[in-house]
Parts: structure tokens; C-alpha cells; sequence
């Protein structure tokens, strides 16, 4: 209701400025096409995916599956975090909207891609390897921006614009049900949009038994064993924009809401009981006869909360008589940028620009009995983060064959964290900790440097060589900098990575800094439609990454651990490969193409000699898609190889490899689009590689609670089906 409230005062607010007279001339359109990727990155084409991904997931992140590089950590339905080249999470720049959105749970419970729903993206732009310094910054692994689509407006002397669609869509694993609908009402001078959706998912469930069936310790309902416990949730998004246009001037508007009611997790001891968060996105961008400017200001609140979901029990009382484990955050992200791009020569055209984001975390968890009593834990007191940067970019085109780009980025990150208390003074050893942790300086300060080196040759129309290296920074987060209690039930509660450990962090990490080489080649027939291959091997250095050392002198094998974030070395090399080919073209039988992508990554700790945690093994995956009239049909084989190279100090588990299958079907009939398939139809059972540890159930805050050696098992046969109506 509260969320409703906030819209309805909006949309008052903006269906008064409609009826205002705006002096803004009609000229022409504000271009709606990106800029031109010039490195190892993939621009998703919109059609493509709502055609083949929108029906068959609610998780905006898995809409990156197919592009080489990628995978995926298992988390939440709608919350799953993208990993690019083995680097994941806050080592990436996710930007939605232009917006640096930061994750306020201390297991990174609503990570970026979570803040959009499928329905409402337009593109997606992967930026791998070699960044740009303009698209980089506080990350070492890479950039991901996602965007809703641009502003329309109506055409001169057209009168009004009143578009929209609306889409429905249900999965059978897990019994899915969402819908989504989307309306633009607009002139030639103002521009207004609305979209909503809503997606509700029970538990899914694997393809046979991966566990003993019925009530697990502490457990209030029993479940199937072939159910996937905490695997349920719920979520809506709305946004609403407003854009008003003069010539080649933009401006815009857009203001978001999200509530998750709830979301389970099957690999960590808590679920999120709540999530509401609150948008503002404001942008101006223009066209000059010197080049283009634009501008952002952007502000976002989180308030999150955690507990013991539906399939998860505290550890003592049986369910209804204690109140639980309730754990709340607060985060408030402000931020801002500007750059302009600066037309030189016709061989010449720099980029300038600066960042500013200040973020504040709070992180607080209120005494439930147990002997918790009388003080709230804070794990994070008002915790601080600000960061400002600065960019140069040099792109030269030097001829029809040589491109080259240079860029240098500077950042001054300054974090500090106010004081903490724990539940008590009589409880693990929280007196003496919150004692040393209050009694030191807090305040650190980070002088980072990025810098990017990149050519491109293009021989003639049918290949393109890119080659470069690339220096860049971050800095840790709050959690890992500022978490400060060695306390079992503490340390369980600061868990990215979903491997069942506890972690604790250190004030005096320092930022991770990645040195990157890669090349990529890119061979092509010339209207680059009948045939193409590329290739990308990439080798990169991590002075100082942040991995993890047990806090016992050994830790025990075949166990969950407790770990302390260490600052350590670590390398990481691979290839990535992706190719195309047209295999028919009928009037019977349509356009037959095949396509294909595989990635490998390898990725060890050069100080330990032990391999990085949640590197996805060798993977590859093939489809063959017809498109005959209105129809497409997608057949498409997943193919993971097991994965037996892992992480030993987090007793990472090991799994088999195993192959899927997916079919897919879309057909366009005037305004509407049916689409409906079948995902891993032959109901193949695996676990997932990056899916964690099971924690679905169980009295999850007892190490005797969750049992370790059990692995998030991958979604058995589900059965999909959407339809959109545009208008």
C-alpha cells in the first residue's frame, strides 16, 4: 500500500504537468541506438530478448546465459549474481540505468540486476576484458549495463502517441505466475511511461530424490526429497518515467519501486522476509556541434530485512513461540555523473567525465531470546563509502584498418563505520571485539588508478584483430572491510558466495588490483550474416584480491568453516569462443542457423596454490534455431563438464557434469506473441556448479542444523508458456 500511495502521488504529479503549455520546439528525435562496443563485450539485441528469455525466467541476470564468459552464482529466483570470466559480484560494475546499485545485505541478498524486472529491459550491454575507463571503475572483472527502452514521442504533426503491451506467463516447476504491462502516452515535446509486473514462485523441485524426505531438525513442514526447500518467492517492480525533449536535448525522469515480500534461499541460513526500495533517476543528455553531452543524478533507498523463511527454524522453541531472528538493513546509495564526448578530428574524439556515489549502510539485528537480551547487534553502524573518480579516453581511428584507444581513470574512495555493540556481554566474545573495534580508527582511504591500452586492426571486411591490457582497482565493500565479530551465528550471517561458511571481515583490507591481457579475434563473411567465429584468450593478475584463511590454526575437511577476508594474489586465465553459421534458407522450411558458445576459466591463489571459489568448469552450449513465416523454434544442448578443481579452504563441493536439453517455441501473430517451450526436457538431474550448499531447510543456525556435502541441485523438466499483447 505504501508503494501504491507513493505512485498514485506521482502519476498526479505528472498528469498535472501534461496539461501544462511546455515552449519546447519539435525538432529532431533524441537518437535511441548505443555506442558503438569497440571491446571484448556483446550488445543483446531487444527483440532477441524478449523473444527467447523474458517467458522462461524471472531473474533479470539469467538473461546473460548465452554470452560467452558469463555464468552465474546461485542465489534468490529474482537475484541470481553474474560472474564474468570467474570475477563476480562486486568486482563487476552493474549499472541499471545508469544507476551503480550496491547491494545492502550482508549475504547479498538483493544484488543490482534484482531492481529490474525482465519485462522492463531493452538492452543489455556486456563489456568484458578490456574495459573502457568511461565504462569502468571499482571493478576489476568487467562492465554489465542494462537499460529500459529510451523515451518515444510522438512524430511532428502526428497528433498523440499511445502505445503498450501486456504479457501473462506461467512455469510449471515451481508452479510461476506473472504478468507485466507496460503504456506510453506522449506528444511531441513530452513523454510519459508506465510498467509494472509481478512474478510469485513456490519451491521448485529437482529431477529425482538429493535428499532424505520429510522434516529435517528443528524443520516445521516436511517436504518432498525432491524439493527444494527456500526455493520460493514473490516480487513486484513498477516504474514510471517522464521525459521532456527540445530538439536535440533530453530530458528525463524515471522514479522505481520494488517490494519482495519474500524471497527464499536454499543456499544461505537466512531468507529475505522483505526488500521495498525506492528510485529516482534523473538524466539530461544533448547533442552539440562539439560532440554530445550528458548528466545524471540518482538517488536509491533499500530497506531490506532477513529472517527464517517458510522451510527454515531457529534453533531452539518450536515454530510460533519465539519471534525468530529478524535482521534489518538500511542502505541509502546517492550518486552522480557527467561526461562529455568531444568531437576533435574526424580521426580524434575524447571522452572526459567523473563519478560520485555516496553510500551509507546500516546493518542491525534486534535481540530474539536465547539469552540475546537486552542490546541490538549492530554488524554495521552507519558505514560509509564515497567514492569520486575522474576519466581521460583517447579514441583514434588512424586509418580504415588501425582504431586505438587509451584511457586513464583515477578514484578516491574514503569508507569508515561508526561504533558496535554486540547482543550482550556475556555471549561469545562480543564485549572484548566490540571493545578493540570501537577503540581503532576506522577511516581508510583509497588512491586508485586505472589505465586501458587497446587496438583494433581490420585487415579487410571479413576480420577484425582487438588486442590490449588493462590496469584496474577496487575497493573492498562495508562487509568485508567492516564486519567485526568472530561469533558463530555472527560470521554465518556474512555469506556472498552461498558455500555455507561464516566470515568475518578486516579494517585493513586493501583494493584489489587486476592486470589484464587479452586479444580477440573475430573472423566473419562480409555482410557478417552467413558465417562467424571469434575467439578471446584472456590472462589476468590480481595483486591483493580478497580470498579467505581459515581462523582455527586448520580448518576441518567435510565441515562448514569460519574464514576471515585476506588479501592475497591470485591469477586468472581462459577463452572464450563463439561462432555462427547459416545452414538453410527454403521457402518450405525457412532460415535454418546454428550457433554455439564455450568458455573456460581457470583461476587459483598464487599464495596458497588453492583454487579460487566458484570458477564455472568448462561449459559450452549449441542450439539450432528455425524461423519459418511467424514461427521460431529454438532446439538447444547445455553441456558442463564436472567440476573437480575447488576452492579447499572453503571446502567447496564437487559435481558431476552433465548435459541439457531446452526447446523452445515463439509465434507472432499481428500485435501478439505466444511463446512456450520446455526447459531441461529430458529432466536430466545435476547440481549446479555455482549453486552453493544446501541450506534450504533445517534449523539453519546450528552447524549440526544444515548438513554439509549437499549441493543445490539444478531445476528438474518445467514447462513454460506467455503471451504478449502489444497495442
Amino acid at each position: 500500500m505504501h508503494s501504491t500511495l507513493k505512485m498514485s502521488v506521482l502519476a498526479a504529479s505528472i498528469a498535472a504537468a501534461l496539461s501544462c503549455q511546455f515552449a519546447l520546439a519539435a525538432e529532431a528525435p533524441v537518437a535511441r541506438t548505443l555506442p558503438e562496443v569497440l571491446v571484448n563485450g556483446k550488445k543483446i539485441d531487444a527483440n532477441k530478448i524478449e523473444a527467447d528469455k523474458k517467458v522462461a525466467t524471472g531473474d533479470s541476470a539469467g538473461l546473460l546465459r548465452d554470452i560467452p564468459g558469463i555464468s552465474m552464482y546461485g542465489a534468490g529466483g529474482v537475484s541470481s549474481l553474474p560472474a564474468i570470466h570467474g570475477l563476480a559480484d562486486d568486482r563487476l560494475r552493474v549499472q541499471v540505468n545508469g544507476m551503480d546499485l550496491i547491494s545492502a545485505c550482508a549475504n547479498h541478498m538483493n544484488p543490482a540486476l534484482s531492481y529490474i524486472d525482465p519485462s522492463q529491459i531493452d538492452s543489455i550491454e556486456v563489456l568484458s576484458g578490456i574495459t573502457p575507463v568511461s565504462a569502468g571503475g571499482d571493478s576489476i572483472g568487467g562492465t554489465i549495463r542494462v537499460k529500459s527502452a529510451e523515451p518515444e514521442f510522438a512524430a511532428a504533426g502526428q497528433g498523440p502517441l499511445l502505445k503498450g503491451q501486456a504479457g501473462v506467463f506461467f512455469r510449471s516447476n515451481g508452479s510461476v505466475r506473472g504478468a507485466n504491462a507496460s503504456a506510453t502516452l506522449a506528444n511531441e515535446t513530452v513523454s510519459v511511461n508506465y510498467s509494472g509486473s509481478t512474478i510469485r514462485s513456490g519451491n521448485y523441485k529437482a529431477a529425482r530424490d538429493f535428499k532424505p524426505a520429510g522434516l529435517w531438525t528443528g524443520t516445521p513442514h516436511a517436504q518432498p526429497a525432491d524439493e527444494v526447500g527456500s526455493s520460493r518467492y514473490e516480487s513486484q517492480n513498477q516504474s514510471l518515467g517522464v521525459a521532456l525533449r527540445s530538439g536535440q536535448h533530453l530530458l528525463e525522469l524515471k522514479v522505481g519501486l520494488q517490494n519482495i515480500p519474500h524471497q527464499g534461499y536454499p543456499n544461505q541460513r537466512m531468507d529475505m522476509t522483505g526488500n521495498d526500495s525506492e528510485q529516482f533517476n534523473l538524466r539530461y543528455h544533448g547533442r552539440y556541434q562539439w560532440g554530445e553531452l550528458e548528466a545524471r543524478a540518482y538517488r536509491e533507498h533499500t530497506r531490506h530485512v532477513m529472517n527464517f523463511g517458510h522451510d527454515k527454524q531457529f534453533w531452539y522453541g518450536a515454530k510460533g513461540t519465539v519471534p525468530g531472528m529478524p535482521m534489518d538493513t538500511e542502505g541509502t546509495n546517492h550518486g552522480g555523473a557527467l561526461k562529455a564526448e568531444l568531437n576533435l578530428s574526424a580521426r580524434d574524439l575524447v571522452r572526459v567525465g567523473g563519478d560520485y556515489q555516496r553510500y551509507r549502510l546500516s546493518d542491525w539485528w534486534s535481540p530474539s531470546g536465547g539469552g540475546m537480551a537486552p542490546n541490538t547487534f549492530w554488524n554495521i553502524n552507519d558505514g560509509q563509502r564515497d567514492r569520486f573518480a575522474v576519466y581521460a579516453e583517447w579514441d583514434a581511428r588512424w586509418n580504415a584498418q588501425w582504431f586505438s584507444q587509451i584511457g586513464v581513470r583515477g578514484e578516491a574512495v574514503t569508507m569508515n563505520a561508526g561504533k558496535v555493540q554486540g547482543y550482550n556481554t556475556t555471549m561469545a566474545n562480543y564485549a572484548a571485539e566490540s571493545a578493540a573495534f570501537n577503540g581503532r580508527d576506522r577511516l581508510r582511504k583509497d588512491h586508485n588508478l586505472d589505465l586501458v591500452a587497446l587496438a583494433r586492426y581490420t585487415p579487410d571486411r571479413d576480420a577484425t584483430y582487438e588486442f590490449g591490457y588493462a590496469r584496474k582497482t577496487r575497493s573492498p565493500n562495508l562487509h568485508e572491510r567492516y564486519t567485526w565479530s568472530t561469533g558463530g551465528m555472527p560470521m554465518n550471517m556474512v555469506n556472498t558466495v552461498g558455500d555455507g561458511n561464516g566470515y568475518v571481515g578486516d579494517m585493513d583490507l586493501k583494493p584489489e588490483t587486476a592486470h589484464t591481457l587479452s586479444a580477440t579475434a573475430d573472423w566473419h563473411d562480409v555482410d557478417q550474416e552467413k558465417w562467424g567465429v571469434k575467439v578471446t584468450p584472456y590472462y589476468t593478475y590480481v595483486q591483493d584480491y580478497v580470498d579467505a584463511r581459515c581462523l582455527a590454526k586448520q580448518c576441518p575437511k567435510n565441515a562448514f568453516v569460519f574464514l576471515r577476508y585476506v588479501n592475497q594474489n591470485a591469477r586468472l586465465y581462459g577463452l572464450d569462443l563463439s561462432g555462427h553459421v547459416a545452414l538453410a534458407k527454403s521457402a518450405g522450411y525457412g532460415n535454418i542457423n546454428a550457433s554455439g558458445v564455450l568458455s573456460y576459466v581457470n583461476g587459483s591463489n598464487r599464495v596458497t596454490g588453492d583454487r579460487l571459489y566458484n570458477i564455472m568448469p568448462l561449459n559450452a552450449k549449441l542450439a539450432l534455431v528455425q524461423s519459418v513465416a511467424a514461427w521460431t523454434n529454438t532446439v538447444e544442448v547445455q553441456l558442463v563438464s564436472a567440476k573437480k578443481d575447488i576452492s579447499e579452504v572453503r571446502n567447496e563441493l564437487k559435481t558431476a557434469g552433465y548435459g541439457l536439453l531446452n526447446l523452445r517455441s515463439s509465434y507472432a501473430w499481428k500485435q501478439a506473441q505466444f511463446d512456450f517451450g520446455v526447459e531441461n526436457a529430458l529432466n536430466r538431474f545435476y547440481d549446479s556448479p555455482l549453486g552453493g550448499a544446501y541450506a534450504g531447510q533445517g534449523t539453519t543456525m546450528s552447524q549440526k542444523g544444515i548438513r554439509y556435502g549437499i549441493a543445490v541441485p539444478g531445476m528438474g523438466r518445467s514447462i513454460y508458456a506467455g503471451m504478449t499483447v502489444k497495442f
